[in-house]
């Protein structure tokens, strides 16, 4: 949907997985699209230039510079997250009551993509938005926490949307869950990790299509409840091997290595390694099968954006240099409809 008066859209970690995506899918659609950075000219490198964002100088961590960037915005995509999984509590909980306060004042909505990390260990495969939030892990109840402030914003006149989702991957994503589930040499996947039990079924978020929802979402706007929440389904893959099997097929390499993760190595890092640490609290993600229900969403949308495996794994693997393809473009990619999971 295109409007007279484009929509103004701030979004908070640009340069990041979900961020990046969220602004190519905006501005597909009209939105004008201005990022925070504390370097503008190297984000804009970073992003390029199929992206037209406006950069502003500022800092997430710092109150002052979001409530100025998000002057006039009718929505602000809080995509920022802590670098490597490192001091979540320092840096998370602060960058989003910035980003809270911004909204309060310009009554805008807010936009949090939103994981898995609030469900207990056996909360199934088929997580609605009413399961209750049981978090056992340190990151999960503060991401619970982070979620309960915004649903508290709401009363003091900003508005929220939560697009919850699993682990993410795709093209020009930074921390794509591609990057440590591959070993890569010479141009191609050598190895492919199977974190977890191999019955063990577990849900990947193809960016492209979690930030096209996002923006398909936006677009019902007068429809969002001033707090709303969807799931995002995704690809659930039953078995722990399945990605491994998928990328072989891809990759035209029907040989490919598909090994057990070595927790052990991680176990002996973890006393010097932070990110490690933080990796081996969420070990129980791949222990159980973790996967969330998207009736809601296709009830409210008609249907949830949803590119094939292979073309996504195509796409991001030839990004990530493993494949000899074009580099990825962020035109839209064919979408079908998915039917609601019940």
């Amino acid at each position: 949907m295109t409007q007279s008066t484009p929509r103004t859209a701030l979004i908070i970690g640009a340069t990041g997985s979900f961020g990046g995506h969220a602004a190519v899918a905006l501005i597909k659609r009209g939105w004008r699209v201005r990022a925070l950075a504390r370097d503008p000219e190297a984000a804009a490198r970073k992003t390029g230039a199929h992206t037209p964002i406006e950069w502003l100088k500022g800092d997430a961590m710092n109150a002052a510079d979001v409530l100025a960037a998000s002057e006039g915005a009718d929505v602000i995509v809080h995509g920022a997250n802590p670098p490597g999984y490192k001091n979540w509590r320092g840096l998370a909980v602060p960058m989003l009551d910035n980003t809270i306060a911004a909204a309060i004042a310009r009554k805008a909505r807010i936009v949090l993509p939103g994981n898995v990390y609030n469900f207990a260990p056996d909360a199934g495969s088929q997580i609605g938005e009413d399961t209750p939030w049981l978090p056992v892990t340190r990151k999960g109840k503060i991401r619970a926490r982070m979620e309960e402030t915004l649903r508290a914003a709401t009363a003091q006149g900003a508005r929220a949307l939560v697009l919850r989702a699993g682990d993410f991957f795709g093209p020009a994503a930074p921390n794509s869950s591609l990057g440590w589930l591959t070993m890569r040499g010479g141009g191609r996947v050598t190895t492919v990790f199977a974190p977890g039990p191999g019955s063990n079924g577990h849900a990947y978020a193809y960016l492209p299509d979690m930030a096209e929802t996002m923006a398909r979402l936006l677009d019902r706007e007068a429809d969002l409840a001033p707090y709303a929440d969807f799931n995002f389904r995704g690809h659930y893959l039953a078995r722990n091997r399945e990605m491994g099997e998928a990328i072989a097929q891809v990759t035209g390499q029907p040989r490919l290595p598909i090994i057990p993760f070595p927790w052990i190595v991680v176990y002996a890092a973890a006393p010097f390694v932070e990110m490690f640490r933080e990796l081996l609290e969420m070990r129980y993600l791949w222990n159980k099968p973790i996967g969330l229900s998207n009736a809601k969403l296709v009830a409210f949308l008609g249907e949830e954006p949803h590119t094939p495996l292979d073309a996504a794994l195509r796409a991001t693997l030839a990004d990530m240099g493993c494949l000899e393809e074009e580099t990825y473009a962020p035109a839209s990619r064919s979408s079908s409809a998915m039917a609601p999971t019940m």
